[in-house]
């Protein structure tokens, strides 16, 4: 069985250099047995690790992962982390600088290589991560502080950039009118209440000639150029697959919010065409949520206020990557508030 073991954190405090705590996994099958590092409320794996983990060299698993990122399915600056390890080398200690995976590039290199054993990693991965929260050796520096963050995002879109009056208001807003929300996310930051899981239900995804259907319309509504709605490469296809994924028969984003909030990160940051990028994402992000019941409240009024709407798609735009977890729990939120 997979073990942890609490001497792991004196070997991660004898790696000169590393972040975080390390564990030991170890397969079921015995053909593993890894010193994994947790940092960030993740796990984290180099490309040597994961081909010992899968059973294969590590040329496959390099080629793997940068289809990961060549087709959109993940975003490089999100999802690797380069760290300082000391390694024994010719009888010397040689310090080098190495290139770690996070847990989403881990489960994506098992489902391409087809390997029983990224499920059972995952399956550990997520356990340990829970009792890594709940025991509180997470460092809080880097949890969600999303109220304040909030506040920063919305800063950091009228320092980057010119907005009218309406982007400005759209802005302000959106702290004002979802304090609820915002106040859930706090909470969640100090572990007084627990993330929201959204509905968990079968979902209608929004397939490729769909999507071109109404990007075509929004073209004619607003009188746009043929740039409009032009695409640039791929990404629309993947954006719309990869809300989609399972892995081992289970949706990598379980709910029906959850994966609503990630179609509107993908589109707005996959950037996938000449023009037209922000409004396009929103109305497929809106055609999501209707196709799925999410856009309305029983009482008939929008979950997510047209203002609110404008807000959060700025956001996204002008975020960094790495505030992604941020943003998407924001977005998640707003959706699900007061339903």
């Amino acid at each position: 069985m997979p073990i942890k073991k609490p001497a792991a954190k004196t070997a991660s405090r004898a790696q000169e250099g590393s972040r975080g705590e390390v564990v030991l996994y170890k397969s079921p099958d015995g053909g593993a047995a890894l010193q994994v590092r947790i940092d960030k409320e993740t796990v984290w794996l180099t490309q040597r690790q994961m081909a010992q983990l899968f059973g294969k060299d590590t040329d496959t698993v390099g080629l793997h992962i940068r289809n990961a990122y060549k087709e959109g399915e993940l975003e490089k600056t999100a999802t690797t982390e380069d760290s300082s390890v000391v390694q024994r080398e010719g009888g010397r200690s040689v310090r080098r600088t190495v290139r770690h995976y996070n847990l989403d590039v881990i489960i994506s290199v098992g489902y391409r290589v087809k390997s029983k054993r990224g499920t059972q990693f995952r399956i550990w991965a997520t356990r340990v991560l829970r009792d890594y929260v709940l025991k509180g050796y997470s460092v809080n520096e880097q949890r969600l502080k999303d109220l304040r963050q909030s506040l920063r995002l919305v800063r950091h879109v009228l320092d980057r950039r010119e907005v009218d009056r309406d982007e400005a208001k759209a802005l302000l807003q959106v702290v004002s009118d979802y304090a609820h929300a915002l106040d859930l996310l706090d909470d969640y930051d100090h572990q007084r209440v627990a993330r929201a899981k959204g509905k968990v239900a079968p979902a209608r995804g929004i397939v490729y000639d769909e999507a071109r259907r109404i990007i075509d319309r929004l073209r004619t509504k607003f009188r746009a150029s043929e740039l409009f709605g032009r695409e640039k490469d791929e990404s629309l296809r993947s954006s719309l697959a990869a809300v989609m994924q399972t892995f081992g028969g289970k949706d990598l984003y379980p709910s029906l919010e959850g994966k609503a909030a990630h179609l509107l990160y993908f589109l707005v940051k996959n950037h996938s065409f000449a023009d037209g990028n922000k409004r396009i994402a929103a109305a497929l992000f809106l055609w999501f949520m209707e196709k799925n019941g999410l856009l309305y409240r029983k009482d008939g009024s929008k979950r997510v206020a047209d203002n609110a709407l404008v807000a959060i798609t700025l956001m996204i735009a002008e975020s960094d990557p790495a505030e992604k977890g941020a943003v998407v729990n924001l977005t998640m939120n707003l959706i699900g508030g007061n339903a």
